[in-house]
């Protein structure tokens, strides 16, 4: 089966080079030594998100990640992540931090819900947020992750 990972991108207020997010999940996944990948990563605005979290959550307003698991027997990873950009951006301000690296950590928070991590205990969390600052840590030294920015460059 292998890695298939489809990143759609259906948000408005930033501009991101989806193929430099491809190759860090993929990155992602290889420190992890996983090499069956079913992922579907949608980067939404907050409305849309508030629409996914209301209609399979029953929960009101925005939030910065959402993570589906659609693993079956036999399946490493199967599974869907909606990711606010815009959530980013306010939460890169409160944590004075980047937008990018934001993304980047809401990515790495639901690849490790897939895993199996879970955030609702505490000593839980703590673990899991252990494993997401070293990802995170480690991806930042291996990608510029401010390249995900994409700028449109006028051509001579």
């Amino acid at each position: 089966m292998g890695q298939n990972i489809v990143i759609v991108n259906r948000q408005r207020t930033k501009r991101i080079k989806t193929r430099l997010l491809r190759q860090i999940v993929t990155d992602i996944f290889a420190e992890l030594e996983i090499t069956e990948v079913e992922l579907g990563i949608n980067l939404v605005g907050a409305k849309e998100m508030a629409q996914v979290n209301w209609d399979f959550l029953q929960h009101e307003g925005s939030t910065d990640v959402i993570t589906f698991d659609h693993r079956e027997s036999g399946v490493k990873i199967h599974g869907e992540l909606f990711i606010s950009v815009d959530d980013a951006v306010t939460q890169a301000k409160n944590f004075k931090t980047t937008w990018q690296t934001e993304v980047v950590r809401y990515v790495v928070h639901g690849i490790l819900h897939l895993l199996g991590y879970d955030d609702l205990k505490p000593d839980l969390r703590r673990k899991m947020k252990r494993e997401e600052n070293r990802l995170v840590r480690l991806l930042a030294k291996r990608f510029a992750l401010a390249e995900l920015s994409r700028t449109t460059k006028l051509k001579a």
